[in-house]
């Protein structure tokens, strides 16, 4: 016997006359006429040499050699669906948009990294991307459905799933004219100058209550909503800036970078609505994402050393 010469519409007629019992309740089922399944019954019993039904007024029955035939059967309806599965998925992955929501300082400095090896892979994805500037933005457009994915500090709530990216570590920007020559504050450092530091969302709350806890207690001078604005309020000399490593860069021309005298992240992850159906786009997203995020080299060096140089001090 030729394996080739039997055909899925045989072993499809063989699953729904088991399954339903008898030959008219399969017709119905496959949306045919009797005497089709009937014939493609006959010709497959032919095939094989075996009988696979006993027939009879109450319907059709398999036989011993046909139970364990069937079972074969649906061995091989599952391979048939994971092709077409793969096949669905690749699909997806020809084409289709993924909608991303993320802080500024993450589309600047992760999401272009991810995006180049995404469409190295999967060149036909689109990709729309909304920068926001709160966590609960990121929320509110994930429950809204108007984006797939957010990719910022980590969302709390059962209502999320997040896929962990990086820890963006939180650093201190130093006027040129500070006059510090070492890449590492102390606290006495921070009590000497005025501090700058965000006055919005999860960051300030992250840094004004790792402040709060000192003993005594430290209390920023300005509170400034954009980085933009505290790096150039550090520029021109009017304190040390607490900022995400991300969110300082680019640094400006003579700021000066140190590690605090604390160690402060704020963790950088994926999110998305956990009950959603994401497509296979979003999941290509994700594995793009896993990919380390690399470090500064410049911001690196400067975390190193700082100029051995030191200006006149700050007043």
């Amino acid at each position: 016997m030729n394996l080739w010469k039997i055909k899925l519409s045989q072993l499809r007629a063989l699953l729904a006359v088991a399954d339903q019992g008898n030959f008219s309740e399969a017709a119905l089922t496959l949306g045919v006429n009797q005497s089709t399944i009937s014939h493609a019954i006959a010709t497959l019993e032919e095939e094989l040499g075996v009988v696979l039904f006993h027939r009879g007024r109450h319907g059709a029955q398999l036989t011993p050699v046909g139970d364990h035939i069937t079972a074969h059967a649906r061995q091989i309806q599952t391979s048939l669906e994971g092709i077409l599965t793969a096949a669905n998925q690749e699909k997806g992955l020809q084409g289709g948009t993924v909608r991303i929501a993320a802080f500024r300082s993450i589309a600047t400095h992760v999401l272009p990294g991810a995006i180049a090896r995404l469409h190295r892979r999967h060149p036909h994805i689109q990709i729309t991307l909304t920068e926001v500037d709160e966590v609960h933005q990121l929320k509110q457009l994930l429950i809204q459905g108007q984006v797939d994915v957010c990719v910022a500090e980590t969302l709390e709530g059962e209502d999320f799933e997040t896929q962990p990216i990086l820890e963006d570590e939180y650093i201190a920007l130093l006027p040129p004219n500070s006059g510090l020559r070492d890449a590492q504050l102390t606290l006495t450092d921070l009590r000497t100058y005025p501090l700058i530091t965000s006055s919005h969302g999860s960051c300030a709350d992250r840094i004004q209550g790792h402040l709060a806890q000192m003993q005594p207690a430290l209390t920023p001078r300005y509170r400034i909503r954009h980085d933009s604005s505290i790096t150039g309020m550090v520029q021109q000399g009017l304190g040390i800036a607490i900022m995400p490593r991300l969110a300082a860069e680019p640094i400006p021309e003579g700021v000066r970078v140190c590690r605090l005298p604390f160690h402060l992240a704020r963790p950088i992850g994926a999110s998305r609505l956990r009950a959603s159906l994401a497509p296979p786009a979003v999941y290509a997203l994700l594995d793009a994402l896993q990919v380390a995020v690399p470090s500064d080299p410049a911001l690196d060096s400067a975390l190193d050393s700082v100029s051995d140089s030191a200006a006149a001090p700050m007043p």
